[in-house]
C-alpha cells in the first residue's frame, strides 16, 4: 500500500506547483487572447526604428526578428502580416492585417500617427478588439524635465534623472519612420500580397510556445524602452475614420468562441483562482479513491456470495452442486483479494461491508469450507 500513497503524494506536489509557474508567465502581461502572440510593445518599437513602411513590414515578418508569432488560421504556422496605409491630411493609420483565408481578412492592430495644429506628432498602436480585448492601446511613455534624484540633497551639483511626466501626449518627431512619412520623399506603400501569395523573403515558420515567445519579448515592457498602456486615444477622428473600414473574420471569431486558440497565455485572475482549486480537488480525489478501494473491492468479491448468503440457506441441496462450483471459481479468482485485504489495514473495512462474513463462510459456505478441510 505504500507505493500508491507515494504516487499520490508526487501527483499532489506537481499539481500544487502549477500556479507558481503560471504566475511567472503572467508577468509579461498575457491576455489569454490570440493577441498574446503579437506583442504590440515590440511592434511599436520596430515601427519607430524602421526607415520606411515596406521596411517595417519586412522586418515584422522575418523569423529572426521573433516579433510575429500569430497564427489565426490555426495551421501551426506563423501568418504573414501585411501593412496597409490610409492617409487623411496629416493623419496616418497603418493597419496590420492577416489574410486568414481567400475570402477573409482580420485586422490585427492599427498604428495611429497624427500631427496637430502645432506640428507636434503623436503615435499610438491600438490592438483589435477580437485579438486584444477592448481599449488595448500602447504608446511611447512621456519623459519630463530633469529633477533631483535625491530630493534631500541640496548641494551645488545635484544629480538629475528623467522621470515620467504627467502629460499623456508624447512627441515623436525624431523617430525615423515619422520623419519619413512627413517628408517630401514619402511614397505611399501598397502591398500586393494576399492569401497564398507572399514576398520571397517570407517562409512560413513554426509557431513557438507562447511562454517562450513572451519571454523573448519581455524586455520591451520595461528596462528603459519607454512604452506603456493607456485607454485614451489622442486623435479620435483618425481612429473613427479607420473604424469605418475595419476588417473582421468570422473564422477568427468562431475559433475564439470555440477555444481553438490554445497557444495563448492565461489571465492572471483565472490562473490564480482555478488552478489552486484544481490542485485541491486533486488532493481530495485520490484520498476518496483510496478510501473506496478497500471497501468496494471486497464488496465486489462478496456480491456473488451475498446473494448466495440469502439464497443458499433457502435453497435445497440440488443447488449445492452448482453453487459451490461457482463460489469455488469465484474464490479462486477473487478470493485472493478477499484474503489479501484482511491481511492489510482494510481488514476491518471488509468486515463492515460484509465482505468477510459473506465471502463464502457465513451463508453455507462455512460448511462447504469445513468439508474441504
Amino acid at each position: 500500500m505504500k507505493n500508491p500513497f507515494l504516487l499520490i503524494a508526487i501527483l499532489l506536489t506537481s499539481l500544487l506547483s502549477l500556479p507558481v509557474f503560471s504566475q511567472t508567465g503572467d508577468d509579461t502581461g498575457t491576455l489569454g487572447l490570440p493577441g498574446d502572440n503579437l506583442d504590440l510593445y515590440a511592434v511599436l518599437d520596430l515601427f519607430q526604428k524602421s526607415k520606411t513602411i515596406e521596411d517595417f513590414e519586412k522586418s515584422l515578418n522575418l523569423e529572426n526578428s521573433k516579433i510575429n508569432n500569430l497564427d489565426l488560421d490555426n495551421d501551426k504556422k506563423v501568418d504573414f502580416i501585411k501593412v496597409t496605409t490610409k492617409k487623411d491630411g496629416d493623419d496616418f493609420s497603418f493597419v496590420l492585417q492577416d489574410a486568414v483565408s481567400k475570402t477573409e481578412t482580420q485586422d490585427v492592430a492599427v498604428i495611429l500617427v497624427s500631427k496637430d495644429k502645432n506640428k507636434k506628432v503623436t503615435m499610438q498602436i491600438v490592438g483589435d478588439e477580437e485579438l486584444y480585448g477592448k481599449n488595448y492601446i500602447v504608446e511611447p511613455k512621456a519623459t519630463g524635465t530633469g529633477v533631483t534624484a535625491n530630493p534631500g540633497y541640496t548641494g551645488e551639483n545635484p544629480v538629475t534623472v528623467d522621470i515620467p511626466a504627467s502629460t499623456t501626449t508624447v512627441v515623436v518627431q525624431s523617430a525615423p519612420i515619422v520623419q519619413y512619412v512627413y517628408s517630401p520623399a514619402y511614397v505611399p506603400y501598397y502591398p500586393p500580397y494576399y492569401y497564398g501569395y507572399y514576398p520571397p523573403y517570407f517562409a512560413a515558420f513554426t509557431v513557438m510556445a507562447v511562454g517562450i515567445y513572451r519571454h523573448n519579448n519581455y524586455y520591451y515592457h520595461g528596462g528603459g524602452y519607454g512604452y506603456g498602456n493607456t485607454t485614451v486615444i489622442h486623435n479620435t477622428n483618425n481612429y473613427n475614420n479607420y473604424n469605418k473600414t475595419r476588417n473582421t473574420s468570422n473564422t477568427v471569431a468562431n475559433n475564439k468562441a470555440k477555444g481553438n486558440y490554445t497557444n495563448v497565455g492565461s489571465r492572471p485572475s483565472n490562473t490564480s483562482g482555478n488552478r489552486p482549486s484544481t490542485g485541491a480537488g486533486g488532493a481530495n480525489k485520490p484520498s476518496a479513491g483510496n478510501l473506496n478501494s478497500p471497501s468496494t473491492r471486497p464488496s465486489t468479491s462478496t456480491r456473488p456470495t451475498s446473494p448466495s448468503a440469502s439464497t443458499r440457506p433457502s435453497t435445497s441441496g440440488s443447488t449445492r452442486p452448482t453453487s459451490p462450483s461457482t463460489t469455488a471459481s469465484n474464490r479462486s479468482s477473487s478470493g485472493s483479494s478477499s484474503y489479501s485485504r484482511p491481511s492489510s489495514s482494510s481488514y476491518g473495512g471488509g468486515r463492515s461491508g460484509g465482505g468477510y462474513s459473506g465471502g463464502g463462510r457465513s451463508g453455507g459456505g462455512m460448511r462447504g469450507g469445513g468439508g474441504r478441510r
